[in-house]
């Protein structure tokens, strides 16, 4: 193999197992840094980036966005960060700067959202990636790359709206789902001091769900159960993709609650309850710049860790189809 060249795992085809791929280096802009990357999370977005999903994604195809490594080159307007340092990326690796979001700090609805992610043109299943450096963050020394990994992305997905939504003391807050997001929102609503009521389908995550800082579970199948928190919470997160009731969840909301969909999951309700309690229902994608910079301190001062499972870069396969199987407890970090 070429020394010039980087090695990564890419998609061929809609839906196809990750084969080894061979790039050249994508040209360093004068804004941007090339980072040798460590470890990279698995998320459930690079499977449906995979799958052509949300159908914008070419082929071949190199996933991951949950990335650490080194900085191993600058282009000439880069500040604040220098060859070697530990740096973590996410989902954006750039915005187009200009847009109405962009102007306002939010990166994160920039209107070039596609060309915007981390993995345009290759993603961190590979030995390197490019980025705008206003996108690639130090890490604090103290925290282990593969936590670090998560966080990137899951952390600050969650994080988000619960800085925008759940700002006070004593709100009452119900995760639903218990998984890759899931155990991080609980970690997360606890540390910010809300009282969490983790929901899940599997009784059998409740012991892992109070060790993250859950208040009570709730099986989501028990409708008495379920019936007996009726207007119990302000807000609702949805970290769930699906098998959700919607319907009987929203009577878990207090009037004018808000319900925030953190995935991508098929929503089916009937409207009554939504407009005569005025409730809400919103997504929350990612989060700005400003918003990663305090998740990471946060988490760091709040010792909050994702569960992680470290596989190393060549089982690619075996670990996303892990996350496809719903087999991964909780998150997977790969390993160069």
């Amino acid at each position: 193999m070429c020394a010039a060249k980087v090695l990564g795992y890419a998609a061929r085809a809609v839906g196809q197992p990750l084969e080894p791929f061979e790039y050249a280096p994508p040209d360093l802009g004068e804004h941007d840094v090339r980072v040798s990357v460590t470890h990279c999370g698995v998320c459930h977005t690079d499977l449906h980036a995979i799958d052509n999903y949300y159908g914008v994604v070419k082929y071949p195809f190199v996933p991951g966005h949950e990335i650490v490594g080194h900085v191993s080159e600058s282009g000439p307007a880069v500040s604040g960060l220098k060859e070697g340092d530990r740096v973590g990326i996410g989902w954006l690796g750039r915005s187009c700067g200009t847009c109405e979001w962009c102007l306002k700090g939010e990166e994160q609805l920039c209107m070039d959202i596609v060309p915007s992610g981390t993995w345009v043109p290759y993603g961190g299943f590979s030995t390197s990636v490019l980025a705008d450096h206003r996108f690639v963050y130090p890490l604090p020394s103290a925290m282990p790359p593969q936590i670090a990994a998560v966080l990137m992305c899951a952390g600050v997905t969650v994080y988000s709206p619960l800085r925008a939504h759940a700002a006070g003391p004593a709100l009452k807050v119900g995760v639903v789902g218990v998984g890759g997001l899931g155990h991080l929102a609980i970690q997360f609503a606890h540390a910010l001091g809300c009282e969490v009521t983790a929901i899940s389908s599997s009784p059998k995550k409740k012991e892992d769900a109070l060790a993250f800082g859950a208040d009570r579970f709730i099986d989501s199948n028990d409708l008495a159960a379920l019936r007996e928190i009726d207007y119990a919470f302000d807000m609702l997160m949805c970290t769930s993709s699906g098998g959700v009731g919607w319907e009987a969840l929203l009577m878990t909301l207090k009037k004018r609650g808000k319900l925030i969909l953190l995935g991508f999951p098929d929503v089916s309700l009937n409207s009554t309850d939504l407009v005569v309690h005025e409730l809400s229902i919103t997504g929350s994608f990612l989060g700005n710049r400003a918003t990663m910079r305090e998740m990471l301190t946060f988490a760091h001062d709040h010792e909050i860790a994702p569960q992680v499972e470290q596989m190393p870069m060549t089982k690619v396969n075996e670990a996303l189809q892990r996350v496809r199987e719903n087999k991964a407890r909780y998150r997977i970090v790969l390993v160069n």
